[in-house]
């Protein structure tokens, strides 16, 4: 081919024909080339694809097979790049002819079985798109369609959980505004998967953004209908946490998405960062009136189970009262004067014949602060 490209541009600048007269001048000139049978130097250089000998001046035209075999009837052609060498040669099949027909028939064969053939996982479907318009569902297991480009085949998990972060960066700030006009730093999780394959691929162009849409629609509505304590509390989120799900698939409903709100989790409910000092003042004051409040109440239930008290054992010496009066008020004269002698300093007072002065409480008290005294006895009793 380098010989044949090197003579097509001879012919091209005007010079000698490669195969005869010169097509500039029409004036034959010798060329110093033999065709190998007259010796006549002046008809110009032989067809290089027939072989010497052939009849004629070797002029013919080169036949294609020759062409793509890499070969002239006088056997290999050189290779291209000036090399020198013999050029590629596909193999060939014991009767002589060419295996590129069956490399290229199990090529495609191969192409047609890839394609043909799919492998549905358990927890997925696939979609079957016929020349781009929807025809099918594949359900788990081994399914066929037609080779590719006449069908396509697009495999989804569709049991498999997406989570959906809000905001997406854990210090992005997401403010809501709740029912008693305060504002929340609020960042929440998503969890859903794909109901109907279908609606889910063809239906919406963006599911994911479409989610991540209602998901933030439906917490403000929610939050809007609780106050700022419900918000932090641990039963409000629970609350706001389901109301928010059962918006969302709702709203996807009716949309025919084809998605699944499996959960929504509430991870962060803070104060704004400006007001976060004052909050937490707040809060501190709000726990102190807490305690109080409930000190106050303790004490008020102390004395009233007192008071009840008190108000029984009257009404039980009421009752014996009114058996016996005589009786009772003698005996709750002696309850009063025992109680109330028992706290104060007595003098006891005798009849004829008794000093009539014991001073019992200076004798006690001297008794109590007199120092231990030693008694020494003499000798012989003296």
């Amino acid at each position: 081919m380098d010989g044949f490209g090197q003579r097509i541009r001879l012919a091209m600048a005007g010079k000698k024909s490669p195969w005869g007269k010169g097509s500039g001048s029409g004036s034959e000139e010798p060329t110093g080339e033999s065709d190998g049978d007259s010796g006549d130097k002046t008809r110009g250089p032989r067809n290089p694809w027939l072989p010497p000998g052939s009849g004629g001046d070797g002029r013919r035209t080169p036949n294609i097979e020759d062409i793509f075999k890499n070969r002239g009837p006088e056997g290999p052609r050189r290779s291209g790049g000036g090399g020198g060498g013999p050029g590629f040669r596909f193999p060939e099949r014991p009767g002589g002819k060419s295996w590129f027909p069956v490399a290229v028939a199990g090529i495609i064969a191969v192409g047609v079985l890839a394609t043909s053939v799919h492998l549905i996982g358990p927890q997925q479907q696939a979609v079957v798109k016929t020349l781009g318009d929807y025809t099918r569902t594949m359900d788990p297991g081994l399914n066929f369609s037609l080779p590719f480009p006449i069908e396509t085949v697009d495999v989804e998990d569709v049991q498999g959980v997406r989570p959906v972060r809000i905001p997406g960066s854990n210090n992005a700030v997401k403010l809501i505004l709740t029912g008693d006009q305060n504002l929340v730093d609020l960042s929440y999780i998503v969890r859903w998967n794909i109901k109907d394959l279908e609606d889910f691929k063809f239906r919406l162009v963006a599911p994911e953004e479409t989610v991540n849409e209602v998901a933030e629609a439906a917490m403000r509505a929610s939050v809007a209908e609780k106050n700022l304590d419900e918000t932090f509390s641990g039963q409000g989120r629970a609350s706001i946490e389901q109301d928010v799900r059962e918006r969302m698939q709702r709203t996807l409903d009716a949309y025919q998405a084809g998605i699944r709100v499996l959960g929504v989790e509430i991870e962060k409910a803070d104060p704004p960062s400006q007001v976060v000092d004052a909050f937490r003042d707040v809060q501190v004051a709000e726990q102190q009136a807490d305690a109080l409040r409930n000190q106050a109440q303790g004490y008020a239930q102390q004395e009233l189970a007192r008071a009840e008290g008190e108000a029984d054992a009257f009404n039980k010496v009421y009752e014996e009262y009114r058996l016996a009066p005589q009786v009772t008020r003698q005996r709750l004269y002696y309850e009063t004067m025992e109680r109330i002698l028992s706290e104060t300093d007595k003098t006891v007072v005798e009849t004829n014949g008794v000093q009539t002065y014991l001073p019992l409480p200076e004798i006690r008290k001297r008794a109590q602060g007199a120092e231990p005294t030693t008694t020494v006895t003499a000798p012989g009793g003296q």
